[in-house]
């Protein structure tokens, strides 16, 4: 057999090969019928080690460390494989005379989270070798100025590249939208000249993160208006405006994402993400029968699945219900997590069920071993608070290994404030108004336990330092959804 046909052969045989296994066996022929000495050979060899989804990294170390000269491919396929080496790596490919091209940067740059100072030399070498002009390039560095909030300078590569294509401004704006320059966002995507799916969802999603929901929905609205035959919203679009929907009560919207989802099919190919999303904005607009029904049909549900559906019980009073999800979950569900336990602890919030929220946080710290976080026992002292445990609860936070928070300390002085204890309650009240001195609840709680305490001239001491402060107080308020004709 001629070397021309063994080559073709051993190529045949690594694009039919299924695991690691199958690999060393050609890779023991490839050696003994001298074929591993082909640039070709090797560099197909060492990508199936190092990329494929058989990789085994310690074997395409031991394969390219064997390389005697390795090439741009061999040093690029490594960089690739090695994100947390890819620095030192870079150095020896340098110091191998080993010229870097695009793919080389662009690696670099996007999976190996680059020290500023890294960055500064990689963007200089970008520059020196002519690569701006490479969106790949452009994109991933504008991303890696902005993960380290050099905005200025993410802006200033931006301006500088030839040809910005649809990735690059995406890039850009979900810069911004990370460091909360939402308006500079707002600038880049507005000047757009053509926007797709994703620039859509990195603007969306932008908006949500920083707490403008009715912006995000106000976007949505224009896509579904004016783009709608030409841009499809993606999977992670839905989901972000589904989470705006669900903080601001737009139900009507998010049921037109209920029922676009499930005539275009989305909802069984991405049922777990959707489904979670949809049980989230059903359970906060207090519509829990619909979040049930969905998470009764999803096929699979994942623990951020069965923790929605727990908390959405919890908050809409299904206290009962939500045990019993969870006491099902334990049976045939995933591993509880933290935020399991959350939903867990919130649905004791009950005359019947409060006696079992401490034997719930030790069950999640022995049964579990997840570290109490400060909101697990917060959701504790809030329920024996409510219920009138109050040195229950001093307990609990004595046994903590953090200091309490205001809010903790605000449920402890409310459940005073209910069941009489008025003189521990004028303590922390006390020491709440001086320890959040802005919060204007603290300075109400406070008046109301001296007016308990017929101490009428402390109230109105109370409310003047509350002006002397400037501290606003907070009124009640409420919204109705207007539909949209």
């Amino acid at each position: 057999m001629s070397l021309t046909s063994e080559k073709h052969n051993l190529v045949r045989l690594l694009e039919q090969c299924s695991s690691m296994r199958e690999m060393k066996q050609i890779h023991a022929y490839a050696i003994t019928t001298s074929l591993a000495r082909f640039t070709f050979i090797s560099s197909k060899l060492l990508a199936f080690c190092a990329l494929s989804p058989h990789a085994d990294l310690r074997h395409a170390h031991t394969l390219f460390s064997a390389i005697p000269f390795p090439t741009l491919f061999h040093y690029n396929t490594v960089i690739a494989a090695f994100s947390r080496h890819s620095s030192s790596l870079f150095l020896r490919m340098l110091n191998d005379t080993v010229r870097p091209n695009a793919r080389t940067l662009t690696l670099l740059l996007s999976k190996a989270s680059p020290s500023l100072s890294f960055l500064h030399q990689l963007h200089s070498l970008t520059l020196r070798l002519g690569h701006l002009a490479d969106s790949y390039v452009t994109t991933s560095l504008v991303a890696a100025y902005s993960n380290h909030s050099r905005t200025s300078a993410a802006r200033h590569v931006f301006d500088e590249s030839p040809h910005p294509n649809v990735a690059c401004c995406t890039s850009l704006l979900t810069g911004y939208c990370n460091n909360g320059l939402l308006n500079d966002a707002r600038e880049v995507f507005d000047a757009m000249p053509d926007k797709n799916d994703v620039s859509y969802s990195a603007m969306v999603s932008g908006y949500v993160r920083n707490g403008f929901s009715r912006e995000a929905i106000e976007l949505f609205r224009d896509l579904r208006k004016n783009c709608f035959a030409t841009v499809k919203p993606n999977n992670s679009l839905l989901v972000s405006v589904l989470g705006a929907c669900a903080a601001v009560g737009a139900f009507e919207e998010g049921k037109w994402i209920h029922s676009y989802v499930h005539r275009s099919g989305e909802l069984e190919y991405h049922e777990v993400e959707l489904g979670t999303a949809l049980i989230d904005f059903y359970a906060k607009c207090g519509c829990v029968e619909p979040a049930e029904r969905l998470f009764g049909k999803m096929k699979s549900r994942d623990v951020a699945a069965w923790s929605a559906m727990i908390l959405g019980m919890a908050m809409n009073g299904k206290n009962g219900g939500a045990l019993e999800v969870f006491e099902e979950m334990e049976k045939v569900g995933p591993r509880p997590n933290g935020v399991t336990f959350i939903g867990v602890l919130a649905a004791c919030n009950d005359r019947e069920l409060c006696g079992r929220a401490v034997g719930l946080l030790e069950c999640m710290r022995e049964k579990y071993g997840i570290a109490a976080w400060i909101e697990h026992y917060g959701c504790v002292v809030d329920v024996l608070a409510r219920a009138g445990k109050i040195e229950e609860a001093l307990e609990v936070m004595k046994g903590m290994k953090m200091e309490a928070d205001g809010a903790m300390w605000g449920c402890l002085v409310n459940g005073c404030l209910m069941h009489g204890y008025v003189e521990l309650g004028h303590r922390i009240g006390r020491y709440l108004v001086e320890f959040e001195s802005g919060h204007s609840g603290r300075y109400v709680v406070l008046s109301e336990l001296y007016a308990r305490m017929g101490r009428w001239e402390a109230v109105l001491d109370t409310r003047n330092l509350m002006k002397q402060r400037a501290v606003t107080p907070v009124t009640a308020s409420s919204f109705i959804e207007i539909r949209q004709f």
